[in-house]
């Protein structure tokens, strides 16, 4: 995963997402005059190929809206002494008793088929898949046989050894999210406390993705997908919301659809994205009496192996299959209506993200993670012979709400799988994160 970016080009990442975020007026942003009608995909090279999600949109909610079940909690950042609030989905770990600390949401699954230059890219191909993955199905997360390994290089992240991870939920099986809040709220083991996604699948939605809008493009490894205009994209996306139930999780699946920014196509690719609107006339709920709609939504692209991963658990080895997904339903569950601030951070991991001052947590994380679960889809070899796929999922590790706060000690999350002065993780994979940054809480952007 290529992540030199200067601060110049971050400032136009911004104002570009900025753009989509909005909501009205989407851009119709052409494709490089040497992408255009393209016939063949062309190449693009692995110092292009980034990992990127964002959010769209935003909205303001009170106890009476119509939305998914959550939470509002605060806490103060000792650092600079400002009290940030929050909402969270699901139950409130601080105040929750017997059965209510646990939450099912319906999730709404949507597969999404796409077709550009003549080829399809199906989310129905990758459906059963998802269903089996961790996200969905449950798995024991007291250990895990790979993790992302140390190396010199913050944007090199091979695969390495695994082993303890949530210590406390050991013999326990969750789902993905259900075992990430756990950790987070030190409500693990005999604990009641759970969120629990319960899946729908829904028809499939078709789309059909015009020449001036997107290209075909091919990874080192042979791996072809589609590269489409974000700004395009993302109205495609929102378009979609107004069939969706606001008490529900809409959650539309891809594979191998990633998006570009702005008008060069390799400038990519953002793999996923989660949002909210609010839901009437003009994009809010009129004569509502207090019970407006609030809409959430996630968009995550099944990425193959061999886009990103190099073979034999080489460079951004966890870069695939349920990455994406794994991390707009976390940055969902703990930003669900795209406004919890944070005092800014910056982490050498991730410095296309720049200075940040959202609570998002897996963008400091991306292309870090584990292994967990078993995956029988694309496991053969890359179309240039090479081997990417190892037969196990790839969740991404997640950040949590001590880290963003500056808390140390931090005795909100789970203890970290060694004693450590700060006691508790800063995020899921604790320990075994090799990143020096997350072992201690945020940094600023000076």
């Amino acid at each position: 995963m290529q992540t030199r970016k200067t601060y110049s080009q971050v400032a136009e990442l911004a104002r570009i997402l900025a753009l989509v975020v909005l909501g009205t007026g989407f851009m119709s942003i052409v494709p490089t005059a040497s992408a255009q009608n393209a016939n063949e995909p062309q190449l693009i090279d692995d110092s292009q190929l980034q990992a990127l999600s964002t959010t769209v949109g935003g909205a303001s909610v009170l106890p009476t809206t119509r939305t998914i079940p959550h939470w509002w909690g605060s806490t103060l950042d000792p650092h600079n002494g400002i009290t940030y609030g929050y909402n969270m989905v699901g139950a409130n770990p601080n105040t929750c008793s017997g059965s209510d600390c646990s939450v099912t949401i319906e999730a709404d699954i949507i597969p999404l088929i796409v077709n550009i230059d003549g080829l399809t890219f199906s989310g129905n191909d990758i459906l059963a898949a998802t269903l089996a993955s961790p996200q969905f199905a449950l798995n024991d997360y007291g250990t895990t046989p790979f993790a992302t390994a140390s190396s010199t290089s913050t944007t090199s992240v091979p695969r390495g050894a695994g082993g303890t991870l949530s210590q406390q939920d050991a013999g326990y099986h969750l789902q993905l999210q259900d075992a990430t809040m756990r950790a987070q709220f030190n409500k693990t083991g005999a604990s009641n406390y759970h969120l629990i996604l319960h899946p729908n699948v829904l028809p499939a939605v078709t789309i059909n993705v015009p020449n001036n809008q997107g290209v075909l493009l091919k990874s080192g490894r042979g791996v072809v997908f589609a590269d489409i205009n974000i700004s395009w994209w993302a109205a495609q996306i929102q378009n979609l919301e107004t069939q969706a139930d606001p008490t529900h999780l809409p959650i539309y699946l891809t594979e191998n659809v990633l998006l570009h920014i702005g008008q060069n196509v390799f400038n990519c690719c953002v793999i996923g994205f989660h949002g909210t609107r609010a839901v009437g006339y003009g994009g809010g709920s009129n004569n509502s009496n207090g019970n407006a709609k609030v809409q959430t939504f996630a968009w995550a692209s099944w990425v193959q192996p061999g886009i990103y991963a190099r073979p034999d658990g080489g460079r951004d080895w966890a870069l695939q299959d349920i990455h994406a997904l794994s991390h707009e339903i976390a940055e969902w569950a703990d930003d669900p209506f795209v406004n919890n601030s944070v005092e800014p951070w910056l982490t050498p991991t991730a410095p296309q993200y720049g200075c940040s001052g959202i609570l998002e947590t897996g963008d400091p994380v991306v292309a870090i993670g584990f292994a967990m679960g078993t995956n029988t889809l694309e496991q053969g070899p890359n179309p240039d012979g090479t081997q990417s796929a190892d037969g196990y999922y790839h969740p991404e590790d997640e950040v949590f709400l001590p880290w963003f706060m500056r808390l140390a000690p931090n005795n909100v999350s789970e203890p970290t799988q060694s004693g450590s002065a700060n006691i508790g993780r800063y995020t899921l994979m604790g320990d075994i994160n090799p990143f020096s940054g997350f072992r201690k809480p945020a940094t600023g952007c000076i």
